[in-house]
């Protein structure tokens, strides 16, 4: 093993890992059985506890719920639910990948996938994983007026009825625009319904500014993130079951002094060499006691020639084993293409 990232062409193959025949069969289920999203729902074994060590590896799958479907230059890559749905089950069902966050459509196609496979003798797919149903994608990207992203996906109540684990929640801060204060007031309504529903809140408080373009650009240095942090972390009528949702950067040390919450990393852009983020994964993990693990979508699932399960091994071993880059680089590695078809046990 190198301890280095090696760039191979190890394409993932959606259809070979997720059958057609399987994929197709779910709009069946829609139309003639949707109950059975609730049947799926109620069989599942949930975790007695959120974390088995302390610690979260979340997939994120909620970007084609606000219009975002582009990777690299694939404007449309995220658009084809299939090869997002077998991305999405290849990351999922690496050992250390704790659970998924995404919208409403997104996780019932899950709990759908995971009734036939069941009922076909096949592996419990959702079983002991982490759900969290993304709450407000109202604020679709490129809209004018962005910046009000209401509440239009899953409810407080309906997370609880689907015996999921929590909620994902974020809103943008333009210091220049006064309707983000409506944001942040929902975002803090949505924490108290998540409490009272006995459930977790995943929180992601995101400063940004306008660009010349008319779009937003994120802000992410240590002393705005700080100051997120502590904004972010007093929302609600209680925080005592609030995750925080935070972007790494250098000197990431002060913005975990600015709250006692814990925090989750989060990703950003799919890149072609995932050593860079697992670097930062492994600065961030070492900032403070209150880092507790990443929220990671793109970058894990859609890295360019090469196999998810291979990169999400890498990244639970940094945050689930304290592996250093170059022993989660030999993970990946050893890791490449494994069982790349998850069904052939069974189908």
């Amino acid at each position: 093993m190198s301890g280095r990232y090696e760039i191979g062409d190890y394409r993932f193959d959606p259809a070979g890992f997720l059958p057609a025949r399987l994929f197709d069969a779910i709009t069946d289920v829609r139309i003639n059985d949707p109950e059975a999203i609730y049947k799926e729902a109620d069989r599942r074994q949930r975790r007695t506890k959120l974390t088995v060590d302390g610690r979260l590896m979340i997939l994120a799958t909620d970007h084609p719920g606000r219009r975002v479907t582009a990777i690299r230059d694939d404007p449309l890559a995220m658009g084809d639910r299939h090869a997002y749905l077998s991305r999405a089950l290849r990351v999922l069902t690496t050992p250390g990948c704790d659970g998924i966050m995404g919208t409403t459509d997104f996780m019932e196609d899950l709990l759908i996938i995971s009734h036939l496979v069941r009922k076909a003798g096949g592996p419990a797919l959702l079983d002991e994983k982490v759900l969290i149903g993304c709450m407000n994608r109202g604020g679709q990207a490129g809209l004018v007026g962005e910046i009000d992203d209401r509440f239009t996906c899953f409810s407080a109540e309906h997370l609880r009825r689907l015996g999921f684990e929590g909620g994902k929640l974020m809103y943008r801060l333009d210091l220049q625009d006064e309707r983000s204060i409506r944001s942040i007031h929902d975002c803090a309504e949505a924490v108290t319904a998540l409490l009272r529903a006995g459930l977790y809140a995943f929180l992601e408080p995101m400063s940004v500014c306008r660009t010349a373009e008319g779009g937003y650009e994120v802000l992410k240095t240590v002393e705005v993130l700080t100051k997120d942090a502590g904004a972010a972390a007093s929302l609600g009528e209680s925080s005592m079951r609030t995750w925080l949702k935070l972007p790494y950067t250098d000197g990431y040390e002060q913005v975990s002094r600015a709250t006692r919450l814990p925090i989750l990393m989060l990703g950003g852009p799919a890149r072609e060499d995932p050593t860079p983020i697992l670097a930062d994964f492994h600065k961030g993990m070492q900032a403070g006691a209150n880092v507790r693990g990443v929220m990671v979508g793109r970058n894990v699932s859609f890295v360019q020639r090469d196999d998810p399960r291979a990169v999400a091994t890498a990244v639970a071993g940094i945050i689930h084993d304290g592996c250093s880059v170059a022993k989660a680089l030999d993970r990946l590695a050893a890791e490449r293409g494994q069982d790349w078809d998850l069904f052939s046990e069974w189908r």
